[in-house]
């Protein structure tokens, strides 16, 4: 049993070092089909959003929580300490693609091209992550100065790039979010018969941290798929 509504959850802390436009934080991108929140735990900075109306920026702070819908091109940047709980609906899918990188629009149209820029080696990753990162910040930095067109192209590139997965994201969605609101449904129907059978099935459950290098920080990410579940000694 995931963790609860199919979501996933991860800590997040954001990248420093400055990028060539003097800010310091995360890779730009998009999810094509997730909607992801931010619970601000400390530090401060602010998100970069960019959508058809425009550009904006939030101030982030201890106890902000933002949440944006796919589409929307999003960049942490820290400003002091940046820590974040994020919240990810679709768990399964942001892992299995569901990102895009905001690199140029040469890159992000070619399949290739834009497989080799956004897959880290397993050597050398944290100059990889940066090299990464500057890529994604400059193409982000053209959709901003180029309007709502220039977006619009690169929505359509984005789809195509994820279109060839889709199909196997249809099984992830279907064996957790859809599988939880089948659950959900089953124990309602229940519940209105007077059954509480359900209750007797009772678990605790955990998933532990696991570290790896995320789009816009250190991220301490939880395999919410197959949690260690607690029974009695």
């Amino acid at each position: 049993m995931t963790f609860p509504g199919g979501t996933s959850i991860s800590r997040l802390t954001v990248y420093t070092g400055a990028c060539a436009d003097g800010l310091e934080g995360g890779t730009p991108h998009l999810h094509t089909a997730s909607t992801e929140a931010y619970v601000v735990i400390g530090g401060r900075g602010t998100l970069q959003s960019l959508d058809l109306n425009g550009l904006r920026e939030t101030e982030l702070q201890a106890g902000s929580t933002v949440w944006f819908t796919p589409g929307t091109i999003h960049r942490a940047v820290n400003r002091g300490g940046l820590e974040v709980v994020v919240l990810m609906s679709n768990a399964g899918l942001p892992e299995a693609g569901d990102a895009v990188m905001t690199f140029p629009p040469e890159v992000v149209a070619d399949h290739g091209r834009y497989r080799e820029a956004a897959t880290l080696p397993a050597v050398d990753v944290e100059e990889a992550v940066a090299r990464r990162r500057e890529l994604a910040v400059a193409g982000f930095l053209e959709l901003a100065e180029g309007g709502p067109e220039a977006l619009r192209r690169f929505y359509d590139s984005a789809v195509a790039l994820v279109r060839p997965k889709v199909s196997g994201w249809r099984e992830i969605w279907e064996s957790n979010v859809a599988e939880q609101a089948r659950r959900t449904a089953g124990i309602l129907d229940a519940l209105e018969r007077g059954d509480g059978a359900h209750l007797q099935e009772a678990a605790l459950m955990e998933s532990p941290a696991q570290e790896r290098w995320g789009m816009c920080g250190n991220l301490r990410a939880h395999d919410v798929a197959n949690p260690i579940i607690h029974t009695p000694v």
